[in-house]
């Protein structure tokens, strides 16, 4: 065990392969560490367990669930696995992800309207014309449309991981509805409840501003002419996976939260249905896919959209956040390709990183996938939630072939990636009643609206709980952090 540590650190083991966010390769704490650590390893198992079960029913009283879908089940609601021990950035180190992050958002918003517009980078070959253009996100209704602000990505979620060599990489972007940042505010409100005593040890960024924040940019977004917008945040209903974090956000913003049912369009303009008439609205913070959006437009047995919203949305009426068409920004083959994006906008180099990527469609890329497929992780260009995903040196024979296959059938819906080694921190296991190594990664959450912007100080730092997973999604097991900004 490090040296000097108490019970709940016993037989940790220093990771030579890993980078350890709190200990070093030697067993010594992390200066911005010492606090916690010290403050951990007064406590008894017994003692942290309590604190634990104090957490859980903190969550449950705040209602903070998910639903992990499977083929024998719609949907189980779970309460959010939780790690009390926190994870903890200096401010030196979020300066550099402040930075990075607002420098890929703006750089893929400036590329959004391009491939819309004018397709500058398409034309000057630093991007396929096919690998855009057949991207699934790819959304013909917005070609020469104009959206409020010239703002597309209004939220977003960038995926960040430290690697081995201790630096930050961006894992993916999340451009379309990112979810998981009513679980930064839940986490910060179950530590404050569970151990408010280690609170006055650290000064730690505020994360309790987001809503008003949400809110704020939603209102920079609002019509032409229309100075007080009326806005909502549109659902597809309790049985969505995210559904806790719809109601938590309208809730806070002091909005309403409406399902496809509850408005209506008429002349252009959309009402919301109330018991005093219908009432007009202005902004729409919409967590439903672009296919059910509209059935007049896109999927037309969609029970989920508003028939006619895009004839509004047109004509300047309302406001849709995201807004379609946001997709091809956080497609996995385009992402090869932001540190292009980034250098032909903005004229600068990257800030963070970006993973090396394989892009199946690509010949020379697809052969060596193909040959290598066992020491590579493979996606699919189009999902979330860590799902489809082959890690190939933890896959079957047999799966292995069945990826193959599925590569050779359609390569342009994969693409590949070395096996990144994601940081480490010690988490909780209650199975052996002490602390062990367990990968994590931080999703960060910007929003940028007309004149507006602002990122969240925190994030949501996501641990795959099962010991040697690399993947930290909830649907897949995985849980979360608090997450700490240290200020000044």
């Amino acid at each position: 065990m490090p040296a000097g540590e108490g019970r709940l650190f016993e037989n940790y083991p220093v990771s030579e392969e890993f980078y350890d966010e709190v200990f070093n390769r030697k067993g010594g704490v992390r200066k911005h560490y010492q606090k916690v650590v010290n403050y951990f390893s007064k406590l008894s198992p017994e003692e942290f367990n309590e604190l634990n079960q104090h957490a859980r029913i903190s969550f449950v009283n705040q209602g903070v669930t998910f639903a992990v879908y499977s083929d024998s089940s719609e949907g189980i609601e779970r309460v959010f696995p939780f790690d009390l021990f926190p994870r903890i950035l200096t401010a030196r180190e979020w300066e550099k992800i402040e930075k990075g992050v607002k420098q890929r958002v703006v750089a893929l918003n400036e590329f959004l309207w391009d491939i819309y517009h004018d397709k500058k980078i398409l034309k000057d070959r630093i991007i396929p014309y096919e690998l855009v253009l057949n991207s699934k996100f790819y959304n013909k209704e917005m070609i020469g449309l104009e959206p409020a602000g010239r703002v597309y990505i209004h939220i977003s979620g960038t995926d960040i991981i430290r690697h081995k060599d201790g630096n930050f990489y961006v894992l993916e972007d999340n451009a379309r509805s990112p979810s998981g940042v009513s679980y930064v505010l839940s986490n910060r409100t179950t530590m404050k409840r569970t151990l408010p005593d280690i609170f006055f040890h650290y000064n730690i960024s505020p994360v309790e501003d987001y809503p008003q924040n949400l809110l704020s940019m939603m209102e920079s977004l609002a019509p032409e002419g229309v100075a007080q917008p009326n806005c909502v945040v549109l659902t597809p209903g309790i049985y969505n996976s995210a559904y806790y974090e719809h109601a938590f956000l309208a809730h806070n913003m002091g909005i309403e939260l409406v399902e496809g049912r509850d408005l209506f369009v008429d002349r252009n303009f959309v009402y919301m249905k109330t018991i005093y008439g219908p009432k007009k609205v202005d902004v729409i913070y919409r967590r439903i896919d672009d296919d059910f959006l509209d059935p007049l437009v896109f999927n037309p047995e969609s029970v989920l959209g508003v028939p006619g919203i895009m004839g509004a949305y047109r004509a300047g009426n309302v406001t849709l956040i995201n807004a379609p068409g946001t997709g091809v920004a956080d497609d996995k083959a385009v992402y090869a390709y932001v540190p292009d994006i980034i250098r032909y906008y903005l004229g600068e180099e990257p800030i963070l990183n970006n993973v090396e990527t394989y892009i199946c469609e690509r010949k020379e890329d697809r052969k060596y996938v193909l040959e290598n497929i066992d020491k590579l992780v493979v996606k699919p260009v189009d999902e979330s939630g860590g799902y489809g995903l082959l890690i190939g040196p933890k896959a079957t024979k047999k799966e292995i072939e069945e990826y193959r296959k599925k590569i050779q059938r359609n390569p342009r819906k994969y693409i590949a990636q070395p096996v990144m080694s994601l940081s480490v921190h010690p988490t909780y296991i209650e199975e052996e009643k002490r602390f062990e190594p367990r990968h994590i990664d931080l999703r960060t959450f910007f929003l940028m609206g007309k004149g507006f912007s602002y990122i969240l100080k925190g994030g949501l730092t996501r641990v795959a709980l099962k010991k040697g997973s690399l993947v930290v999604n909830s649907s897949q097991g995985g849980g979360s952090k608090d997450t700490w900004i240290m200020e000044g």
